[in-house]
């Protein structure tokens, strides 16, 4: 995809991960029936946040630096991790069978993420236009 202006890359970055998000809770209701089987999620929107803050300079602290006196200390990592976190989604009671997925959750999440991603996409596709209409505009003056 084109990056039209800074905010793509975090539109098409929160797709990505909401897409990998529905597939995860597609798989947990895929395993409702499966013994021992954790329901996963995926946590990524403080991720986004904390790298827009940082491209769009709205920061509110200025942030420490991290002193190396010695060679051997380990370098500070100074990027995000560019993938959403997975985790288990252990705080709801295991059944019997030690499954960990509740069908009432995974779709109450999956249509509040159908929905974030619908919203993304009208963003992205919205911004598209605006930019396709300027450079409209400008081919007409000449």
């Amino acid at each position: 995809m084109i990056e039209i202006n800074k905010s793509n890359k975090y539109i098409q970055a929160a797709l990505n991960a909401r897409a990998t998000r529905q597939d995860l809770i597609a798989s947990n209701i895929a395993n409702v029936d499966t013994p021992f089987y954790r329901s996963k999620d995926i946590h990524f929107e403080g991720m986004l946040a904390e790298q827009a803050e940082s491209e769009f300079h709205r920061h509110l602290k200025k942030k420490l630096a991290m002193a190396q006196t010695h060679r051997a200390h380990l370098t500070p990592k100074s990027e995000l991790p560019e993938k959403p976190v997975l985790f288990y989604r252990d705080g709801h009671m295991a059944r019997n069978d030690a499954n960990t997925v509740d069908i009432d959750i995974e779709t109450s999440e999956m249509s509040k993420n159908g929905v974030m991603y619908n919203a993304l996409a009208s963003a992205y596709q919205k911004n598209r236009a605006i930019f396709n209409a300027a450079l409209e505009y400008s081919r007409n003056l000449s």
